[in-house]
């Protein structure tokens, strides 16, 4: 693997939707410039440099005021990109770490210090080798107060996870709602599976994200809009959204950021729902200390 991709758009357009005073983009990441912060050599992807700067000019186009940057898997569990980036952020990002489970105490409290808030387990094939549950567990087990544990995974492993996710002692935060098959729509198998999971426990929040991941028709991506709205109402507390940007492995179907923004409203379409969905849940779980 020598060749670097680009997965995100090089001139996304204005959303017509305007977000909130103070509305955060819950889940992004950052790639290198790998000069400074090497990617790891287990790496399943080599992109472009996609640094900070990128990031924050993005931000500021959409019309978003923070961001909460989540450990990109072509960075292994070195934070070290991540964590650079939120030192320059200005006190706008906080972020999501992936650890070695053997981290020490010491190691979670510098992580803390640095900004994270969370850490993230990946159980999707394509990307990560090795997924060790019980040493995840473990690690969840010795988390700093406040943090929470992501997890990513395809809807077709929901029940094989569940022992496992039941036996996490802290909130859960679940990426782009496990990946339902959004063409069967909001009654559909993986929703309703999903919900039930959300229903077991009232510390599961999830991230409705990714419609360019999720529906296959492609933008406007109505299938995915006609599926998460009632998702979202239904569980308006423990919802969060994010760009995804700079949208990993999505190269040969680059979505416009632009074009993502305007899903909010379509999800959310009332102030209230789009005030919990931008501002008050994120800060709850990022910026509570």
């Amino acid at each position: 693997m020598s060749e670097r991709i680009v997965s995100w758009h090089g001139a996304p357009s204005k959303p017509a939707y305007t977000p909130p005073p103070g509305a955060i983009d819950a889940h992004c990441h950052v790639f290198g410039p790998m000069a400074r912060f090497p990617f790891s050599a287990k790496a399943k992807y080599l992109p472009q440099d996609a640094g900070p700067d990128m990031l924050f000019a993005l931000r500021d186009h959409l019309g978003f005021a923070k961001n909460v940057i989540v450990q990109a898997s072509c960075h292994g569990t070195d934070n070290a990109a991540t964590l650079d980036a939120i030192a320059r952020s200005n006190g706008k990002a906080r972020g999501v770490a992936v650890v070695d489970p053997a981290i020490s105490e010491e190691g979670l409290a510098a992580l803390h210090d640095g900004g994270i808030r969370g850490i993230r387990f990946n159980f999707l094939k394509r990307l990560v080798d090795d997924a060790p549950r019980d040493k995840f567990l473990e690690v969840a087990k010795r988390l700093p107060r406040g943090w929470h544990v992501v997890i990513y995974f395809e809807a077709d492993i929901l029940e094989d996870l569940r022992p496992f996710m039941d036996a996490i002692p802290v909130p859960l935060v679940i990426d782009h709602m496990g990946r339902p098959d959004v063409r069967q729509g909001p009654d559909g198998a993986d929703m309703k599976a999903f919900r039930a999971f959300l229903d077991s426990r009232p510390d599961i929040w999830f991230k409705a994200t990714c419609p360019d991941r999720l529906d296959a028709a492609g933008a406007p991506w109505d299938a995915f809009a006609r599926a998460v709205a009632p998702l979202v109402a239904d569980y308006q507390d423990r919802v969060l959204w994010g760009t995804d940007w700079p949208h990993p492995n999505m190269q040969s179907a680059i979505p416009d950021d632009g074009h993502l923004v305007d899903m909010i409203p379509r999800i959310a379409p009332t102030v209230e729902l789009q005030r919990k969905l931008l501002i008050d849940n994120p800060t709850a779980l990022y910026w509570a200390d």
